[in-house]
């Protein structure tokens, strides 16, 4: 007689069965955004991404919600918030039920442009297991596993480069800060500047900066500043699975906006989130495909007979961290693999 199936032998599922499964739906939106790339149609290169990865999300045995995606129903055709995603289930089969964020492009004028760092982005856990954030501004402040506990949100930018940089055993002068290139950093540049450590500009794609910051050997030691919340949510995943920390508050600047935090559950608007918060599940996941060159995955590559990509593949519970290189080959009568 079959041993019963559990919830959490379902769970497990989540991690084991549809690790691979995810690396399929994140490669699908890669390559078809990929497609687009250097077009200058950010808006086209990011509606590639969207179909490709609901088409696949389709085929996946789960029961999928989308919880972060792409907006409210009556703004997003598709991967709206709230919408189920999955494969109809066979006969008695139970499928794992998941909660999903995802962001198909994110980096949408690096992949218009051409520019480095654009990836496509899911992270899942089981039901609860990921914030509902509103689509606002937060604050935020990413760094690794070294400097865990060892920051504050609200401490001055120099105290925390100092706590960072002694962490690591390094002089200030050795840091570099990843910070998104607006207007509102000038006084946060300023103030890091004139700690003496260095500042890497992006102009899109802090998510792929906070996984950087996580990551001994990138060259990155922190993010600063203030980007999207649900970006936060998906960087909180990545941080789970590699002991890194984000502290993180929301930007409550509109009485609209703390009328919607209030509607989701969020009473107060002043709190620092930490991973755990953020992403407080036990069995979280988090897959991505590079779309151009970075400085952790390779771009989508396009040859004769079909187009390689690379993925990255995390799982908190169960701790793998894979990097997968993808060969997708165009079956014709006379193929060839390239390496």
């Amino acid at each position: 007689m079959a041993a019963p199936i559990t919830p959490e032998i379902v769970h497990q599922g989540l991690e084991v069965e549809l690790a691979l499964e995810f690396v399929r739906v994140v490669e699908e939106a890669a390559i078809e955004s990929a497609k687009t790339m250097g077009q200058g149609d950010r808006d086209k290169a990011d509606g590639v991404a969207v179909q490709a990865m609901r088409r696949v999300m389709d085929t996946v045995p789960m029961f999928g919600t989308i919880v972060i995606g792409e907006g409210e129903r009556d703004e997003a055709p598709m991967l709206y918030i709230g919408e189920a995603v999955g494969a109809k289930p066979i006969d008695n089969v139970r499928y794992p039920e998941v909660d999903i964020a995802v962001d198909p492009l994110e980096g949408t004028n690096l992949c218009a442009t051409g520019a480095p760092n654009a990836i496509t982005v899911l992270a899942a856990s089981e039901r609860g297991g990921l914030l509902h954030a509103p689509d606002c501004y937060m604050e935020k402040l990413v760094v690794g596993p070294s400097s865990r506990g060892k920051v504050d949100l609200d401490a001055p930018v120099a105290d925390n480069l100092n706590a960072i940089a002694k962490s690591l055993d390094r002089h200030v002068e050795d840091l570099v800060i990843v910070v998104l290139d607006r207007p509102r950093h000038a006084k946060l540049m300023e103030d890091i500047r004139a700690t003496g450590a260095r500042i890497r500009l992006i102009g899109d794609g802090d998510l792929s900066a906070g996984i950087a910051a996580a990551v001994l050997g990138t060259g990155v030691h922190a993010v600063m500043g203030i980007g999207g919340a649900p970006e936060g949510v998906i960087t909180a995943a990545a941080m789970r699975c590699l002991n890194g920390e984000i502290l993180a508050r929301l930007v409550v600047d509109t009485p609209e906006l703390e009328e919607r935090m209030l509607r989701m559950g969020i009473k107060d608007k002043k709190k620092i989130y930490r991973a755990e918060d953020l992403a407080p599940g036990k069995h979280i996941l988090f897959a991505a495909t590079g779309v151009t060159d970075g400085s952790l995955l390779r771009g989508v590559r396009f040859f004769g007979e079909g187009t390689r990509t690379q993925s990255l593949i995390m799982t908190h519970d169960t701790g793998k961290i894979r990097f997968v290189d993808s060969i997708h080959v165009n079956q014709g009568p006379d193929f060839k693999v390239r390496f």
